[in-house]
């Protein structure tokens, strides 16, 4: 096992790669009583179309890894939550574009829990019945989706963005898409994106890192899995315009819900080089946009936006967009003002003072972070299948410079990447 310190942040991460290829983290939080762990597979939405090495290529319908996520809590012996509540543990999961994660929280019984997670999520229950009977219940929540207005933006602004990359395709793909979902479809996924080499488990909290490593190693010691080569993903090639300006969907809201952002075209960066612009980003943003922000302050007291309004950047490999708006009686006059504010800026570069205030403000969000076990289990694995280190975060925000963040406002707000994300009650 390997120990490694970080004496910034004053914690100490325990690390080993076991024989079939499992990664397993622990943190220790010494004097926490909840303990939080994640066992995670790099899967999620956009991994539709891929080879493993050595194996013939494969397309899967849209929204699998997401219906393959709610398969796997059932057992032959009944519903694996009973199971976790009866040992005093909350437990769930979730799929986002490019993982998925089962997780349970509790303050006892740590190792019969964690015992439950491992075993369930590599126990895999696919029959041909209910298989059928997942699709009608993930139809519904589809269905309810599809009538939420929040959900229905944000999802329509990355639609009006992306022609092909399969990160404009809802989560749970569509009721067409996982009518053609079958059992071997389902178990042929499961081989290959769940296998070890594939997935990492993270524990933190007030455990002992020897005991709970050594209860994983037995763990895994006792079951087979044969080596797996190298996963290919394969993605068609995007192009870097926008595929639509604006999306205008119908519901009934009381106020438009508006989202607009930018593309940014041909993101090729990895790891370290990919987090330092997100970190500027988010910087950045921060200046602009967040509360105490002039621009917030003279589009609320012009009463073109409420609280519902906020701003955010996503980016991963072979993707990267912002995501700005709220709900607002004037779409867009809001866009205007907006897009008038931010070229001012432009024109002159962030003020110094702004720019202090808002690294020192994340690297203080960061910090607070790490009393958290929830948010460093799920930040840790996010990161990390991203090539990323979650305790290089505050070494990277301290190097983030001024000239920076005016070069990610340059290049970011280019309006001919623009797209707008409209939820109105009429046209």
């Amino acid at each position: 096992m390997q120990v490694v310190p970080y004496p910034h942040v004053r914690e100490t991460l325990y690390t080993e790669q076991l024989p079939n290829g499992l990664s397993v983290f622990i943190l220790p939080k010494e004097g926490f009583q909840k303990t939080y762990a994640t066992f995670s597979t790099k899967y999620g939405s956009i991994d539709n179309h891929f080879q493993v090495e050595g194996g013939e290529e494969k397309k899967v319908p849209d929204g699998i890894a997401h219906f393959l996520e709610h398969k796997m809590f059932e057992e032959p012996t009944g519903d694996i939550f009973s199971v976790f509540a009866a040992q005093g543990a909350s437990a769930n999961a979730f799929t986002s574009f490019d993982r998925t994660a089962y997780l349970f929280s509790a303050t006892g019984q740590i190792k019969e829990n964690l015992t439950t997670l491992i075993n369930f999520v590599q126990n895999p229950y696919f029959t041909d019945a209910n298989v059928e009977k997942e699709k009608g219940i993930i139809g519904q929540e589809i269905k309810m989706y599809e009538d939420n207005p929040d959900w229905r933006s944000y999802f329509g602004l990355i639609e009006t963005m992306y022609h092909t990359h399969p990160v404009h395709i809802d989560i749970a793909g569509t009721i067409a898409s996982i009518t053609e979902i079958t059992k071997e479809m389902l178990y042929d996924c499961y081989h290959t994106f769940y296998h070890p080499s594939n997935m990492s488990l993270f524990v933190v909290g007030g455990v002992n890192p020897e005991e709970i490593m050594e209860l994983v190693r037995q763990n895994q010691a006792g079951k087979n899995y044969p080596p797996q080569g190298k996963i290919e993903r394969y993605f068609d090639a995007e192009p870097p315009t926008v595929k639509a300006p604006l999306k205008h969907t119908v519901l009934p809201v009381s106020l438009p819900k508006c989202l607009f952002g930018c593309k940014e075209p041909g993101q090729p960066l990895r790891g370290n080089e990919m987090l330092k612009r997100e970190l500027a980003m988010k910087v950045l943003l921060d200046i602009l946009l967040s509360p105490s922000s002039a621009i917030y302050q003279k589009l609320y007291d012009e009463q073109l936006i409420s609280d519902s309004f906020g701003s955010e950047y996503n980016i991963a490999e072979g993707y990267a967009f912002s995501v700005i708006g709220g709900d607002t009686k004037d779409p867009d006059q809001m866009m205007a003002r907006i897009q008038e504010e931010i070229d001012k800026v432009k024109a002159t570069g962030v003020a110094a003072a702004d720019f202090e205030r808002s690294k020192k403000k994340k690297i203080g969000a960061f910090l607070r972070q790490l009393n958290s076990p929830e948010s460093i289990a799920n930040e840790f694995t996010k990161l990390r299948f991203k090539g990323i280190d979650l305790f290089d975060i505050l070494p990277i925000y301290e190097s983030i410079t001024i000239e920076d963040v005016n070069e990610r406002l340059r290049q970011h707000f280019d309006w001919k990447q623009k797209a707008v994300s409209l939820v109105a009650s009429k046209e």
